[in-house]
């Protein structure tokens, strides 16, 4: 039998990829839990799906809410794929680490122990490929999707033996609302619809790393290979001016 998730948790899911990924996901059968701080546009999206939807504002920095909310959802029906897709692009250091690792962290961990119990489930984290080498306009951000990078990396592994796989997914510029006030020149610039299909296709193959596109994915792994004073030079000439 294929890949066919019958209960799917997305967070961040009132937007952009999130968005995207409900709508890709969504057909007759198959629950979709939408979690995302915007409950409007969370329901517009869930209107919008052809299956059955549940929907939840929450915050992902706020851990005992998102406890609660990932523990009702599995209530609901056993979680078969969680995307923790909740993430930000700008803002000071601190709130970008917050959203987007300690984010990423509340909603995976209360998703464990209930499919370590089942002996399956699927995880898939939002990291980017700006999470392969820390740029000058952008060094919180890029840190944040470092940790998400590692941390999946290292789940993967860890989960394997309890019939648990986890995915890592890298893309590169995708047309979102977080992307629209980028103040630079986006290559590859990549449609939310598309990106959705090509995560859904990595997912179903249970691939460890999602990257795409891919010669801004060998870009990205070639700047993490080449030493610093090449690297550095290259990306200070091209930041964006604060």
């Amino acid at each position: 039998m294929g890949w066919d998730p019958h209960h799917v948790l997305i967070t961040g899911a009132s937007s952009g990829i999130g968005a995207a990924l409900a709508r890709r996901l969504a057909r007759p059968g198959r629950l979709l839990t939408l979690l995302g701080r915007d409950a409007q546009r969370l329901e517009a999206v869930a209107a919008a799906s052809a299956g059955e939807a549940r929907v939840e504002s929450v915050d992902v920095r706020d851990a005992p809410a998102m406890a609660r909310a990932i523990e009702g959802a599995a209530e609901a029906a056993p979680l078969d794929l969680l995307i923790a897709n909740a993430g930000i692009s700008g803002g000071d250091a601190a709130t970008l680490m917050a959203v987007n690792v300690l984010g990423i962290v509340n909603t995976v961990e209360p998703a464990l122990a209930p499919m370590r119990a089942r002996g399956s489930g699927q995880i898939a984290l939002m990291s980017s490929l700006a999470g392969f080498r820390g740029l000058p306009n952008a060094p919180a951000y890029c840190a944040s999707k470092a940790a998400v990078r590692l941390y999946g990396e290292g789940l993967r592994g860890r989960l394997a033996r309890d019939g648990i796989g986890v995915s890592v997914i890298c893309p590169g510029f995708i047309r979102t609302p977080l992307t629209a006030a980028n103040p630079f020149p986006m290559p590859l610039l990549m449609e939310p619809a598309t990106a959705a299909e090509r995560i859904v296709r990595g997912l179903a193959r249970n691939r460890a790393r999602i990257a795409f596109p891919r010669r801004l994915h060998a870009f990205a792994v070639l700047t993490s290979l080449l030493p610093a004073a090449v690297v550095d030079g290259l990306f200070t000439r091209f930041a964006a001016k604060e």
